[in-house]
């Protein structure tokens, strides 16, 4: 009979401590990436591209926000390249310095007003910065957080990486509610809406202090052991496990979920041009109340992936919330603000996270530990590349005056989610495979019975040292 170690890396797992990092390094970075979502969707149009067309101001304002998972691919490969040779602790305070300085400069920054051509010149610039820093986050602490767990247990505690970036999402829309409640329209435009990006300086600080104090995977540590860390990862994950690589692409365009809801959902709702006209601190409150929704489930269905597979939460979550997105938008187009929000809460908030709080463990366990942040940071943010190019693209077919808006994006968004629950299903399962074994596509899985005492053991070892 298998013991709870056999296939299992030794040395000293800091579970606990690995997922509490892992989940607020998420909060804090993804605070800073997505305060820069917010802004784009309600203020950067009227501050940095200012036109008599409002479309065209939206297009442009829009399309900085793709501009950073341009970044993504390069961050990905560089990255990924020093979290596989380094190790995972090193690449998660690298990003998060670049991600920290980079957000604090946007704050500082002249408007097209001030300067002209140069502020969105500059603003580019330091949105390509943030998309590179940014990609290796969540495959670093995803892969920090899977090394460290216990075998069954994998997916409950890589869901607190997701959770992490919900809660950050929560934090960047928050932090603008009050700004752009109580603050006079001129005093936000002017410099109220500068505070959240210098508020930055906290991720620097706080993250560099919460790290330090992980120690590196024993699988990695045990691969530099064995003299097996790879001197070109990319090269490796590529040519071995590219079509492991493929389906995390498609997989990841499920980011066109939380797209619709606080990217193009934002400027479909308050920009005059498409004449909604939802109040902006009303509509800040459909994202921060659908993440923390999200916040609540995740965890749940983390767990519940450690006992029925990867494969089906994600499978549901996908087509789920792409069928969706029809009323969301719907609600949003009919000035219905009570439906809006419990559309974005059911489809967002619950649905989506059959997909969003099962990736964190399935996607690094589709790899090996050589290669494992690699592989995860260059598919996922090829994927999220092509998603990122959507709001602007939605605005381009939807543009203000159209009509049947939901009708079209929503097609649009289900047909992405359908490839995206394609891919799912067929690639293998991996909840049942221990750490070691991940990564071989002829690994046996452990057997049911057998498992669920092993899932059992898990539990009784961390409630004792609780």
């Amino acid at each position: 009979m298998a013991s709870i170690t056999e296939h299992e890396p030794h040395g000293m797992h800091q579970t606990k401590k690995a997922t509490a990092s892992g989940w607020i390094g998420s909060v804090l970075e993804y605070y800073d990436f997505f305060i820069y979502a917010t802004a784009a969707s309600l203020i950067f149009p009227q501050l940095f591209f200012p036109s008599e067309n409002p479309k065209v101001a939206i297009v442009a304002s829009l399309a900085t926000y793709g501009v950073g998972y341009v970044a993504r691919p390069i961050g990905a490969f560089v990255l990924g390249h020093w979290g596989d040779t380094h190790g995972r602790k090193y690449v998660l305070l690298l990003c998060m310095f670049l991600m920290g300085i980079s957000t604090m400069a946007v704050g500082l920054l002249p408007t097209y007003s001030q300067v002209g051509m140069l502020a969105p010149v500059l603003l580019v610039i330091l949105r390509l910065i943030q998309g590179f820093a940014v990609a290796g986050e969540i495959s670093g602490a995803s892969s920090m957080i899977l090394e460290h767990a216990p075998f069954g247990r994998r997916g409950f505690f890589a869901s607190f990486t997701l959770q992490g970036v919900q809660a950050g999402q929560i934090l960047a829309a928050a932090v603008f509610l009050p700004l752009a409640h109580y603050l006079p329209k001129e005093d936000f435009n002017t410099w109220g809406w500068r505070i959240p990006f210098l508020l930055s300086f906290v991720v620097i600080i706080a993250g560099w202090y919460i790290r330090r104090e992980v120690a590196e995977t024993p699988a990695f540590a045990e691969e530099g052991e064995q003299r097996e860390v790879p001197k070109a990862p990319v090269i490796q994950a590529i040519t071995q496990s590219w079509r492991d690589m493929l389906r995390v692409v498609c997989m990841a365009l499920m980011n066109v979920i939380p797209v619709v809801t606080t990217i193009f959902g934002a400027a479909y709702a308050v920009q005059a041009g498409y004449g909604v006209g939802f109040d902006k601190d009303v509509y800040l409150w459909i994202p921060v109340l659908g993440n923390c929704v999200a916040v609540v489930v995740i965890p749940f269905v983390g767990n519940l992936s450690d006992k029925i597979g990867r494969r089906p939460p994600i499978i549901v979550g996908a087509l789920g919330s792409g069928l969706l997105s029809f009323a969301y938008l719907y609600a949003i187009s009919i000035h219905n603000v009570p439906l809006a929000i419990a559309m974005s809460l059911l489809m967002w908030g619950v649905v989506y996270q059959g997909y969003n709080a099962v990736f964190p463990s399935f996607y690094p366990e589709l790899f090996p530990t050589r290669t494992r942040v690699s592989a995860m940071a260059i598919s996922q943010n090829l994927g999220t590349l092509v998603t990122a190019m959507l709001p602007a693209i939605f605005a381009s077919v939807a543009p203000p005056g159209s009509t049947d808006i939901p009708l079209m994006v929503g097609s649009i968004t289900l047909a992405v989610t359908v490839v995206a629950a394609l891919a799912a299903w067929s690639a293998r399962e991996t909840y049942r495979v221990h750490l070691n074994d991940l990564g071989e596509p002829n690994a046996v899985p452990v057997q049911k019975q057998e498992y669920d005492r092993l899932w059992a053991e898990s539990v009784a070892r961390m409630k004792n040292a609780a």
